[in-house]
């Protein structure tokens, strides 16, 4: 009875991150190249840091699905996932790189994780057709949350 509970769970989720997902830049027509290194990726995708401001308003923002999972220091956000990690200390935790591969693409860290691949588009399933061959996020957006992410030491 537990699996088919988290089945059902699992498949909520999916639904509800293309139900509320944030458009990307229509300004992006391609996804830039990255080179992943060990449980990273090391080089911004921008080539430039991103903006903390507005990374914590793409997190705090209920359409981007961050805070459907995780929790953290958002004292005015009162409904809070718990699924995954607290995103409090993020930046004590992981580099920016390992921060930026899992918003890229965490199922390359853990394939069996339900954490949408925010910024890849090939060899996915059961992707809506509003979504097909288009990132969640771009690169400047993976950026921003990037820099809050970092920035969240304690």
């Amino acid at each position: 009875m537990p699996l088919a509970k988290s089945a059902i769970y699992i498949a909520g989720a999916c639904l509800a991150v293309e139900a509320f997902a944030l458009p990307c830049a229509a300004s992006e027509p391609a996804l830039r190249t990255y080179a992943v290194v060990a449980d990273a990726i090391p080089q911004s995708l921008t080539g430039m840091s991103g903006d903390v401001t507005r990374g914590r308003a793409l997190i705090v923002d209920r359409s981007s699905t961050c805070i459907l999972c995780h929790n953290g220091p958002f004292p005015e956000q009162k409904f809070q996932g718990d699924l995954a990690p607290s995103l409090g200390g993020a930046g004590s935790r992981w580099s920016e790189g390992q921060l930026r591969l899992r918003l890229v693409d965490a199922s390359r860290l853990n394939p069996a994780s339900i954490m949408p691949s925010y910024y890849r588009v090939d060899g996915l399933d059961r992707v809506g057709p509003a979504w097909r061959d288009k990132p969640i996020l771009s690169a400047e957006q993976i950026e921003d949350m990037v820099a809050y992410l970092a920035s969240l030491r304690e």
